[in-house]
């Protein structure tokens, strides 16, 4: 694994030059400065990426693949068996093909097709993002820190079910990233965020949606949520971000550490319109924004990276849910705290606005952006 190690040292000393080159919100930088930002990206992107492709045969790498193949087929049978859909249809979203279809065209491209069980596992319950850096991206405002550390954040929302599992790995080892904190939120099926105290919003006594998971040996948390709404200007996503170093609390939440990732996941447009026109996400009658006009997707994606996680529907209707799984690719080693300032902490009884909110450093991503 020589060869690994070295561009694992590599990476190290181009996402330090990154972050040097990386320009704050309200700076003022050279048309040079600017390329060389430009540039650094580029190689932080293609390094990392690089980095995971060498040890795709690494045995080590493959058992790991393989495990998560029999998870998720093994999820996927658990929660078909919890709903009594063990003998229905289900569909399936096509990975490489519509990789393909995406890398060439646009982000919309990607479609749901029926499988039959004789389709393996593997060509169920791969992924087409294996072992690619995930790209940075704009945190959003509604970020609430040291939130509940638990796996179903349903609470009484109603929306299309989805059971999300989502597996880390640090580019710079090729290794599952255990040990971090995974923070997850989005918004309601009308568009409305809980945790914070913005017009239209929850407000700062509410919790739904929001959750916070340890990744275990294999890098793995999942969370019971629902599909997410829409809001003005956005489409669809799911918000993350990845903890380093935090401490769990004896209350259930956490403190401290630091942000080595925040990302958002986006979803198939087929898919969004076929949730859109169901109740009660066709109440919102907020405009809907496609995936190719959201000022946000553009960030999310890299020519290796497919920000579409894959799904399956675990009977023949949105009704009886979603199942939705992919893999990430960050180094643990960063610390994109300046880019995800919080704008409430929750506490039991109710959060509280963080007084020193930055909203300009919420704008922008940090400089691994896609």
């Amino acid at each position: 694994m020589m060869f690994v190690s070295s561009f694992a040292a590599s990476v190290a000393v181009v996402l330090s030059l990154a972050s040097m080159a990386a320009a704050h919100p309200g700076e003022h930088l050279s048309k040079r400065q600017i390329e060389d930002e430009m540039g650094n990206n580029h190689v932080v992107n293609m390094i990392n990426a690089r980095a995971l492709e060498a040890c795709q045969n690494d045995p080590e790498v493959k058992a790991r693949k393989e495990r998560a193949i029999a998870r998720r087929a093994a999820t996927f049978a658990r929660l078909r068996k919890e709903k009594n859909l063990e003998d229905a249809a289900w569909l399936h979203r096509r990975d490489a093909a519509s990789l393909r279809q995406w890398a060439a065209q646009s982000h919309d491209r990607t479609k749901t097709i029926s499988l039959n069980n004789n389709s393996t596992n593997e060509e169920i319950f791969g992924t087409n993002t294996s072992c690619v850096l995930t790209p940075d991206n704009a945190n959003g405002p509604y970020f609430v820190s040291q939130e509940t550390i638990r796996s179903n954040v349903v609470e009484q929302v109603v929306g299309v079910p989805m059971h999300i599992e989502l597996q880390f790995i640090d580019v710079t080892t090729c290794k599952p990233a255990t040990q971090l904190l995974i923070d997850t939120w989005s918004c309601n099926a009308t568009g409305a965020y809980s945790g914070v105290s913005a017009a239209g919003e929850g407000g700062l006594g509410t919790t739904y949606l929001r959750g916070v998971q340890p990744t275990d040996a294999d890098g793995v948390v999942s969370f019971d949520t629902i599909f997410p709404g829409h809001y003005q200007g956005r489409a669809t996503h799911q918000h993350l971000i990845a903890h380093v170093g935090a401490t769990t609390l004896p209350n259930g939440t956490y403190t401290g550490g630091r942000i080595a990732h925040l990302s958002q996941l986006f979803f198939d447009q087929a898919l969004r319109d076929a949730v859109e026109a169901t109740a009660p996400y066709n109440t919102n009658r907020i405009p809907k924004t496609s995936n190719l006009v959201d000022g946000f997707t553009g960030y999310a994606a890299t020519s290796k990276y497919d920000p579409f996680p894959n799904y399956i529907l675990l009977g023949n209707g949105l009704a009886n849910g979603l199942f939705v799984w992919a893999e990430l690719g960050l180094n643990t080693s960063s610390n994109w705290d300046y880019y995800a300032p919080h704008a409430a902490t929750w506490k039991a009884g109710g959060g509280y606005n963080n007084p020193n909110f930055d909203f300009m450093a919420i704008i922008f991503p940090p400089p691994t952006h896609g």
